[in-house]
């Protein structure tokens, strides 16, 4: 236990919730309005992790949906495509045969998406399927059960064989913020998953809780910004729940950019994992 305190303790106290949103309001008046740019618009369509994840996907569906990113590769040379490609496992190998937009990742849930809840070792097989069927990014659910209980070994466990297993794939921890609510939660899930290996913390999964909210973000954030300081690496940040319009995208970035700064404006280090998001995007493009 006294590795894990001695982990949290090297990162500032991150406030209230009050305290933080009004920081983030400050923030945004100051930033946001000068934000909104066609560059920036076009930045935020090259960092998306185009998703779907519905109980009624078919192998059809997902085909027709990596048709979409296949028809628009070069029909706008001025807007890259989107980053990844994001679906449950058993269509990663749909999207390996429907894929040939180039520089697209194939990306995937596992480990018992999104509850987190079953045997570890179901974990680890499903997502070493996942990565035989050709998944490059791997999503993940930090098990919120473990972190209420604070049984912070077998939380970090589960994450460092999931790494272990993933390879060379990219690692996105979920946090499931919506339901942690708190700073100081959020703070240690982000520290515990960063710590055991994670490539990147994700702010939600968008189904039983509520999604991304800016003052999580701001915390995920700077958990970041403090870890970078103190080991000079660098983690990237997705924001996934409830992310649909651009003004939405365009706050978070601004969000990311002030704390982390334009180094980490770029889909290797920052995502926005949605499902409508990209047609309000190319929309107010062609305005």
């Amino acid at each position: 236990m006294d590795r894990y305190q001695e982990a949290f303790g090297k990162f500032e106290a991150p406030g209230s919730l009050e305290q933080i949103s009004e920081k983030v309001n400050k923030l945004l008046e100051k930033e946001e309005k000068n934000s909104f740019t066609a560059d920036n618009l076009k930045l935020l369509y090259s960092s998306l992790d185009l998703t779907s994840l519905s109980a009624m996907d078919t192998r059809d569906h997902i085909w027709k949906l990596v048709d979409r990113v296949n028809d628009f590769e070069g029909s706008n040379p001025d807007i890259p495509n989107v980053a990844a490609i994001c679906v449950y496992p058993v269509f990663v190998a749909t999207v390996k045969q429907a894929l040939t937009a180039q520089d697209v990742k194939i990306a995937c849930v596992s480990g018992s998406f999104p509850s987190s809840q079953t045997f570890p070792e179901v974990k680890i097989a499903e997502t070493a399927l996942a990565i035989n069927d050709g998944a490059e990014e791997i999503d993940i659910v930090l098990n919120l059960g473990m972190l209420q209980e604070e049984n912070y070994q077998e939380l970090t466990e589960e994450i460092q064989e999931t790494k272990a297993v993933a390879q060379e794939a990219t690692l996105k921890v979920i946090l499931e913020t919506g339901a942690l609510q708190s700073p100081e939660l959020i703070q240690k899930a982000a520290i515990l998953a960063i710590y055991s290996g994670a490539d990147f913390i994700k702010t939600s999964t968008g189904k039983e809780f509520p999604g991304a909210t800016p003052e999580a973000v701001y915390t995920m954030a700077q958990v970041i910004k403090q870890y970078h300081t103190l080991t000079g690496k660098k983690i990237g940040l997705k924001v996934s729940g409830g992310v649909r319009t651009a003004e939405d995208a365009v706050k978070y970035m601004t969000i990311v950019k002030s704390i982390l700064g334009e180094e980490w404006l770029t889909n290797e280090l920052f995502r926005i994992g949605a499902s409508q998001l990209a047609d309000d995007l190319l929309k107010r493009l062609g305005e």
